[in-house]
């Protein structure tokens, strides 16, 4: 693993964990302890953690949110699962609302070459320009303000929008999913699209990261009994996991999993 990737992930673990410790992180990426504090003192220069005795807290709160860049880097391969199991579950010629952000940046790219013949509407640039070339795909882009480095669009018009339209399935990337505040996001204009498109499908299915697991972030979205199905690489034993079942959601667990149980479809581990 190279430094830029392992930084990421410190990166992720602090904002998800609020602190880290040298000792423990050395053993999880095999490093000595002095890589760690060189991968974090670089981290501090970003202002993304504060340097404690043995190790470090997070500096930012609830409300910040990874770039893009970072989001897309991060469990590349974990999302290109979670992605595929998400698209097997979408059935040919269906209406379907996909999120902005990284993991329905991913599901596009794992719907393309599946010839479905969907309608797609979607409030990212990065997901139409993805799925605009495929055959018998009718894109929908909404209208509404464009937002900088995510390359979404949020605000009223995106809103009224998406209110025109009734979908078979809704695909909605999260920040945070808990078992007793629900699903969140970091950003209000986000997660009021979110919110928006989740009352125009018949389905909605949360696409998420283990990382996304037991956080809870600046803006709620809905409680866990607002989805209908939850796909991750989590252990089903999470307690957001469980707390998700024992609300009525499906929950498919994902990447080899071999713990699965009770409540999931499809047969996926």
């Amino acid at each position: 693993m190279d430094a830029k990737t392992r930084r990421d992930r410190i990166e992720q673990r602090v904002r998800a964990d609020r602190e880290i410790a040298y000792a423990g992180l050395a053993a999880e990426f095999d490093v000595s302890e002095m890589t760690i504090r060189r991968d974090v003192e670089a981290l501090e220069t970003l202002g993304v953690v504060r340097r404690v005795v043995g190790g470090a807290i997070a500096l930012k709160g609830k409300d910040s949110e990874p770039s893009f860049e970072t989001r897309v880097a991060d469990a590349a391969e974990e999302k290109r699962h979670i992605a595929d199991a998400v698209a097997d579950l979408i059935g040919s010629s269906e209406t379907l609302i996909l999120d902005s952000g990284s993991t329905a940046l991913a599901v596009a790219k794992s719907l393309k070459g599946r010839a479905l013949g969907l309608t797609v509407v979607t409030p990212s640039l990065l997901v139409a320009l993805e799925l605009i070339s495929e055959p018998a795909t009718n894109v929908v882009l909404t209208g509404g303000q464009l937002r900088p480095g995510e390359l979404s669009l949020i605000g009223p018009a995106t809103e009224d929008t998406l209110r025109g339209y009734n979908c078979d399935t809704f695909v909605m990337g999260v920040a945070g999913i808990d078992a007793d505040r629900g699903i969140s996001d970091y950003h209000q204009g986000e997660s009021q699209v979110k919110r928006a498109a989740s009352q125009r499908a018949d389905r909605v299915i949360v696409a998420a990261d283990k990382s996304k697991l037991g956080r809870v972030t600046f803006v709620s979205i809905a409680p866990l009994t607002a989805i209908d199905t939850i796909v991750t690489d989590g252990f089903s034993d999470h307690p957001a996991l469980v707390a998700a079942r024992g609300a009525g959601v499906e929950v498919i667990c994902v990447a080899g999993n071999a713990d699965i149980s009770d409540g999931i479809a499809g047969g996926q581990a």
